[in-house]
């Protein structure tokens, strides 16, 4: 890939190119020192992914992120000494279509692991924007005998997701009448933070998803470890290594395929945001099966990806702006 790096700190950057260096596939094609000559050198040679700092002068990485993504968009990798710290302004830039975020490598010693963990983000990225298309899964037939009274709500997201996601469940009233579950293309070391951002922002309590639990009408639950969140037979959820090919963890198509599988209730699946598929063969899966399917429309999405590729499938049965999806689950609900 080509790679640009935004980041104020020239001895980060050389760490950088030094752990960029251990895979000859990918080339640095320019870097910045601020978001400002970083918004310039995208329009002068718009790389594949930017590695973006949080705070440099005159134009900080989330303003950065916000004018890249809207005047000459590409993949973002957070890449940031302190991700605690700077966890608002993480979650603001995935807002704004920032695909991920990792520590930036020692620089003390840049082949430890923060290295690998570089690595391995920009090895998903690229399988991302490739688009490499997801296995595909038998959707069993499902008649109304079968329907139980249980509700549930599955949403997928990605790239833009947080600041979608609180944008919808801001509109559910504090008595909704559904349990909700998220799976956002999220690391598992934010996951906890992710969360109690998302709880101080809506009516309905939000926490991690836990291991062999029911989920529960009027509360929210986000898959919280980098395993595949799943729905088992019996109507609780687990954690689950496989399927091990599936680069993007948690997978919103497995999620979504377990409930085809497994939930003898009612359910709706939505896909917000995001770069790659991931959740549209599922989200197909769930239509097949009788389920609600919505997707965000291209004009409110940050990335115009997973539900692109769900359109491109009919895998919707609606089709919806961002503000219009909360109301259309109230009502369905209703």
């Amino acid at each position: 890939m080509k790679i640009g790096i935004v980041n104020d700190m020239p001895l980060a950057i050389e760490v950088l190119r030094l752990v960029i260096s251990q895979e000859p596939a990918h080339q640095i094609i320019w870097t910045a020192n601020d978001g400002v000559e970083a918004l310039r050198q995208c329009k002068a040679q718009r790389p594949d992914v930017v590695l973006m700092d949080m705070l440099m002068p005159r134009m900080n990485g989330v303003e950065a992120t916000r004018q890249i993504m809207a005047e000459c968009p590409c993949a973002i990798l957070i890449v940031t000494s302190d991700i605690e710290r700077n966890m608002n302004q993480i979650f603001e830039a995935m807002g704004h279509g920032a695909l991920d975020v990792v520590n930036t490598p020692s620089l003390v010693d840049p082949q430890a692991v923060g290295a690998t963990a570089l690595l391995r983000k920009l090895h998903n990225i690229g399988w991302m924007i490739g688009q490499h298309g997801a296995k595909s899964v038998a959707a069993p037939a499902q008649t109304e005998t079968t329907r139980q009274r249980e509700r549930i709500v599955a949403i997928g997201a990605s790239a833009g997701g947080p600041a979608s996601l609180v944008s919808l469940l801001k509109q559910l009233p504090a008595d909704f009448s559904a349990a909700v579950v998220l799976v956002q293309h999220v690391d598992e070391v934010f996951a906890m933070s992710m969360a109690q951002w998302l709880a101080s922002e809506s009516k309905l309590p939000v926490r991690l998803a836990q291991p062999d639990e029911r989920p529960q009408s009027g509360e929210i639950l986000l898959a919280g470890t980098n395993n595949h969140l799943y729905m088992q037979s019996n109507g609780r959820l687990s954690y689950r290594k496989e399927p091990a090919e599936q680069i993007y963890r948690p997978s919103i198509d497995v999620f979504f395929d377990s409930l085809v599988r497994n939930w003898q209730g009612d359910a709706v699946g939505v896909l917000l945001t995001g770069m790659g598929r991931d959740g549209a063969q599922g989200l197909k899966h769930m239509r097949e099966r009788g389920f609600l399917t919505i997707a965000q429309d291209q004009a409110s999405c940050a990335v115009y990806g997973m539900p692109k590729a769900a359109a491109a499938i009919d895998a919707a049965v609606k089709i919806l702006p961002l503000d219009q999806i909360a109301p259309t689950l109230i009502n369905y609900y209703a």
